[in-house]
């Protein structure tokens, strides 16, 4: 039994997401893709504050995808209201520690 045994390690980020421009009513994709054992726990922040997904709301329009990455069924973008405009970040966590990814602007492209 010389098998290697596998250790811990801190989450890193392989994947970050990148800047959208997307149109109101359609659909987007922010990546985030990390390495690290235990697996991390993905979760996203915009400007700050933590992004509610289909995790906490099972109606809401926002998916955390099983690879980490954020998707929108339709960019929600009103007069009033603007949930999905802003700069967003993954951050991958376990017990050792955890990750941030790059910053990601998401815009709603005017029509």
């Amino acid at each position: 039994g010389s098998r290697l045994r596998q250790e811990d390690f801190p989450p890193r980020i392989v994947e970050h997401p990148s800047d959208l421009i997307v149109s109101k009513g359609e659909p987007a994709t922010l990546n985030c893709k990390a390495e690290g054992r235990p697996t991390p726990t993905i979760e996203w922040y915009k400007g700050g504050e933590r992004v509610d997904t289909d995790k906490d709301d099972p109606r809401s329009h926002r998916m955390l995808l099983p690879s980490g990455s954020l998707f929108f069924l339709r960019i929600v973008h009103g007069r009033k209201s603007r949930p999905d405009e802003g700069v967003y970040v993954c951050v991958a966590r376990n017990y050792l520690g955890e990750a941030v990814s790059h910053n990601a602007s998401l815009e709603v492209a005017s029509k």
